[in-house]
């Protein structure tokens, strides 16, 4: 697959994960380079909008985000 179009702008991994570059490092491959439909803030990011995606919303906290899309 390609890189996630919003990647570059990613607050979680642009400020988040400095203190935790292995953990970035795998997230990254995982979710950014990997399916970037299964990330959690993706997934939020596109159902409701950017401004909805909580700012400690992990890539890989999917049934977080069903709760939050489905919130609305």
């Amino acid at each position: 697959m390609a890189e996630c179009e919003k990647l570059s702008a990613c607050p979680f991994f642009n400020d988040k994960m400095d203190n935790m570059p292995a953990i970035a490092d795998m997230l990254k491959k995982r979710y950014c380079l990997g399916d970037k439909l299964k990330c959690a803030r993706y997934m939020v990011a596109t159902a409701l909008g950017k401004e909805k995606v909580p700012a400690d919303l992990y890539p890989n906290m999917v049934d977080r985000a069903q709760e939050i899309i489905n919130r609305g």
